[in-house]
C-alpha cells in the first residue's frame, strides 16, 4: 500500500528532465535544415500566437540574390541597429563589393563582409537558435545554408543606475545595482580592475532559462567555496528563477532558521570588499539584489559606511549598533518579567509611577506588550507598501494617534508605549533590513517566555538562541566567527573597526589562501624634519 502512494505521489510530483518537455514540445535538438522555408515553418511552430515575435524574409543582394530571413522578439532588440547595420547591408550591398558575383561561400561571405556586428555566433541546432532568440538575439537564416547566425542586438527598457532603496549612506557611493546583468558586471569590475575576478554564468529554470552568474577573485577565494556554490547551484531543479530570494532558499544551509545565512545587498561597494575578502557573490537576472556567502551574524551588523568613516566614528556607530540590537531584541521581554515577577528590582520611585501608570489596564504586561508590538508591525507593513507621498505620513501619523488613543482609553500605559517606541527605534538602527527580521521574530517567543517564566525563562531562550547560533553554518563557515572559533585576528572588525593600516589582514575563515591584504602597519607619522627647516628634536 504504501509502495502504491509512493509511484502515485512520485508521477504527481516529477518534473519532466527533457528540456523540451518541460517548455511544452517547442524545443528541440533538431538539426538547422538547409532550406530557408524549413526553418521559417519550424520557428512559427514554436512561437505559434506569439505575435511579439516578427518575421522579416528578404533577398540579400550577394551572389546574384539568396534568399534570407531574420527572426526577432519585438522590445527586446534595437530596430536602428537591426535596419542600419543589418537590413541595408544585405539588401543594398553597402559593402561596396560586386553583389552580381557567384559566392562560393555565403555563411563566410556574410560573417566576414557584410555583417557589421562584434558578436556573431553560428548555431546548428534549433534548440540554441530558440534560446538566443528568447534572450533578445536577432536570428538570420541564409537559403542553402544550414547554419543560423545569431547577432547581438538586446536592447530593451531597463532602470538607470539609482541610489539603493534599502542601504542609504552619508558617505560612500551612491551606487546601485539594476535588474540588467550586464549593467551589474559593469558597476563591479569598475571597482576591481583585475583579470583575477570571474564570473561563471548558468541557466537556471527550465521555462523561465533565468542567467545566474557567480563571481570571485581567483587566488583569494577558497576553490572549495566556489565548488560548492556551483554544485548547489546545478541541482535546483525548478521552472523559473524570477528573482535571487528564489536562490537564496534553494541553497541556503539551514532553511528552518529564522536567521539569514546568506547576505543580500543591493550596494556594488559592499560586494566589492566581500570579493576582497574571499567571499563569492552570486548575480541574478532581472533583480538588483545580489547575494553574498559565506556570511557570519556580525557582518550583518556591518554597513558600507563603517569603512568611509574614521575609525573612532565607525567604531563608536559600531559600539552604538551592538547596543540597540540588545534593545531591539530584550526590552519588551525585560520590561514584561520585571513588572510580572521582579518587582523589588526596581528602584521604589520607579515601581511607584509604573503601578500608578498600569492602575486601571485591564490586561497584564504580556498581553498589553503583545497588542502594542502587533499594532505597530502592521503599522509597519503597511507603510512599506503604500506609495511613497503617503507611507511615512500613515505610518507616522498612525502610531502617534494610535499610541495616544490607547493610553488615553486605559488600554496600555505610558510606559508600555515608550518600550514599544525605543524598540521600533532600536530595529531601524540595524543596517541589514533581512536580517533585523530575525529579531522582529524572536522577540514575540521571547516575550511569552518571559511572560511565563520571568528572567528564568528569558535566560533560558537566550541560552538556547545562543546554542542554535553556534550550530549554524554558512558554505561550511562557522556563523558567529569570529567569536565561535575565536580568531584574535579577525576581532579588528568586530565590535570595533579598526585603523586601515592595522587591517593588514584578510578573515581568517574565508581569506586564508592569501590571507595578506596589504603591507605590515603602514601607520602614518609626521616627517622626520620640516619642509625646509631643522630635524625635530
Amino acid at each position: 500500500m504504501l509502495k502504491k502512494w509512493k509511484n502515485i505521489i512520485k508521477k504527481v510530483f516529477a518534473k519532466p528532465r527533457n528540456e523540451s518537455q518541460a517548455i511544452g514540445g517547442g524545443e528541440s535538438k533538431e538539426p538547422v535544415a538547409v532550406s530557408l522555408e524549413s526553418n521559417i515553418k519550424h520557428l512559427k511552430a514554436v512561437f505559434d500566437r506569439c505575435t511579439d515575435v516578427i518575421f522579416r524574409e528578404f533577398e540579400a543582394a550577394i551572389g546574384g540574390g539568396v534568399k534570407t530571413a531574420m527572426i526577432y522578439i519585438d522590445g527586446l532588440v534595437n530596430k536602428e541597429m537591426l535596419t542600419d547595420d543589418l537590413v541595408k547591408a544585405l539588401m543594398y550591398d553597402v559593402s561596396g563589393i560586386n553583389s552580381s558575383a557567384p559566392v562560393s561561400d555565403p555563411a563566410g561571405y556574410l560573417s566576414r563582409s557584410i555583417i557589421a556586428f562584434t558578436e556573431v555566433k553560428v548555431h546548428d541546432n534549433m534548440m540554441d537558435v530558440v534560446h538566443s532568440l528568447l534572450s533578445g538575439e536577432t536570428v538570420l537564416f541564409v537559403d542553402g545554408v544550414s547554419k543560423a547566425f545569431t547577432l547581438s542586438t538586446q536592447d530593451w527598457v531597463q532602470r538607470a543606475v539609482t541610489e539603493p532603496a534599502t542601504e542609504n549612506v552619508v558617505r560612500g557611493p551612491r551606487e546601485g545595482f539594476t535588474e540588467n546583468l550586464q549593467t551589474n558586471y559593469t558597476l563591479i569590475r569598475r571597482r576591481i580592475k583585475s583579470s583575477r575576478l570571474k564570473f561563471e554564468t548558468m541557466k537556471i529554470g527550465a521555462v523561465t532559462k533565468t542567467a545566474v552568474s557567480v563571481g570571485y577573485i581567483e587566488g583569494i577565494v577558497n576553490n572549495k567555496i566556489v565548488d560548492e556554490v556551483k554544485s548547489r547551484l546545478q541541482r535546483i531543479d525548478t521552472d523559473g528563477i524570477l528573482e535571487s530570494g528564489y536562490i537564496e532558499e534553494y541553497i541556503e544551509d539551514a532553511p528552518m532558521t529564522v536567521f539569514p545565512t546568506v547576505q543580500a545587498t543591493e550596494r556594488p561597494d559592499k560586494v566589492a570588499g566581500g570579493l576582497l575578502e574571499g567571499q563569492v557573490a552570486i548575480l541574478v537576472d532581472t533583480t538588483p539584489f545580489v547575494l553574498l556567502v559565506p556570511v557570519t551574524f556580525p557582518q550583518l551588523l556591518q554597513a558600507s559606511e563603517d569603512y568611509y568613516l574614521r575609525w573612532p566614528f565607525a567604531s563608536f556607530i559600531r559600539f552604538i549598533r551592538f547596543v540597540t540590537l540588545n534593545i531591539a531584541l530584550l526590552a519588551p521581554p525585560l520590561y514584561i518579567a520585571i513588572t510580572t515577577y521582579h518587582q523589588e528590582m526596581l528602584p521604589t520611585p520607579l515601581l511607584i509611577s509604573i503601578a500608578a501608570a498600569r492602575e486601571g489596564v485591564p490586561f497584564p504586561a504580556f498581553v498589553e506588550a503583545l497588542l502594542m508590538e502587533t499594532t505597530f508591525e502592521v503599522l509597519r507593513e503597511a507603510g512599506v507598501r503604500l506609495p511613497k507621498a503617503v507611507g511615512q505620513a500613515v505610518s507616522i501619523v498612525g502610531a502617534l494617534v494610535i499610541g495616544d488613543a490607547a493610553v488615553s482609553a486605559g488600554l496600555v500605559s505610558p510606559a508600555m508605549v515608550i518600550v514599544v517606541a525605543l524598540t521600533a527605534i532600536s530595529s531601524f538602527s540595524l543596517p541589514s533590513y533581512f536580517g533585523a527580521f530575525s529579531l522582529r521574530i524572536l522577540r514575540f517567543p521571547l516575550m511569552a517566555l518571559a511572560a511565563a517564566l520571568g528572567l528564568f525563562g528569558v535566560m533560558a531562550g537566550l541560552l538556547a538562541l545562543l546554542i542554535h547560533l553556534c550550530s549554524l553554518r554558512s558554505f561550511g563557515v562557522p556563523y558567529i566567527a569570529p567569536l565561535a572559533p575565536t580568531s584574535w585576528r579577525d576581532l579588528k572588525d568586530m565590535f570595533f573597526r579598526m585603523p586601515w593600516w592595522s587591517m593588514f589582514t584578510r578573515p581568517r575563515m574565508t581569506g586564508h589562501k592569501e590571507p595578506a591584504r596589504q603591507d605590515y602597519m603602514q601607520k602614518p607619522r609626521p616627517p622626520r624634519r620640516r619642509p625646509g627647516g631643522k630635524s625635530g628634536q
